[in-house]
């Protein structure tokens, strides 16, 4: 029975990403998935006028956590794991790097392997939580946030890679508080600007 991770985890974020740079290889009858999950200082569009990038150095600190590899983010689904060592994740200046080892008696894996050695599948996404970032309104009107800290919980090779609804929807509320924010503060601004000048003129 499919099982999605944001079930398990309602908290949590989803990037679709668009690497294409996924290979396969085969080496003493190990086959491996390597590629880069994530690349940094990209922009990705959640909506018009809506988009988010990751800084460099935004997963250092889960580098030494428990994370899974897993296919269309179902969690039974799973192709490696960091903490059984058939997922490897690093950082490098390009993004988020990882290699899946493919369990050769695991059908599923061994499926997902070869859609990617064909050319299938070649896209991913990430599933993590916002420690800290960065948000910049435009001079155009859009709105840009730059994600600086995550909790990485698992990177999925992806057949359709797209944001959670629950995630686009929460990025919303924030653009909309933010907005909100920043008309009050100009109309604090201006009412301060205003009993100044008055304060002047008596």
């Amino acid at each position: 029975m499919h099982r999605s991770i944001f079930e398990e985890h309602p908290e949590m974020r989803v990037m679709q990403l668009r690497s294409g740079e996924f290979k396969t290889r085969e080496d003493s009858g190990e086959m491996t998935i390597e590629g880069y999950f994530a690349v940094f200082n990209s922009d990705y569009e959640m909506w018009e006028g809506a988009s988010e990038s990751i800084a460099p150095g935004a997963f250092t600190s889960s580098m030494g956590g428990d994370i899974r590899g897993l296919t269309n983010h179902d969690t039974t689904l799973v192709l490696g794991r960091t903490k059984a060592h058939t997922l490897e994740l690093k950082e490098d200046t390009h993004g988020l790097w990882g290699r899946i080892t493919i369990n050769p008696k695991d059908s599923d894996a061994v499926n997902t392997y070869e859609r990617v050695k064909r050319g299938d599948v070649d896209q991913c996404s990430i599933g993590f939580m916002i420690r800290s970032e960065e948000t910049d309104f435009r001079d155009d009107g859009s709105i840009h946030w730059t994600i600086t800290d995550v909790e990485l919980f698992e990177v999925s090779v992806c057949t359709f890679p797209a944001y959670e609804e629950t995630g686009v929807s929460a990025r919303h509320r924030d653009a909309e508080e933010l907005k909100k924010r920043a008309s009050e503060a100009w109309k604090l601004k201006m009412k301060d600007r205003l009993h100044k000048n008055s304060t002047k003129e008596d």
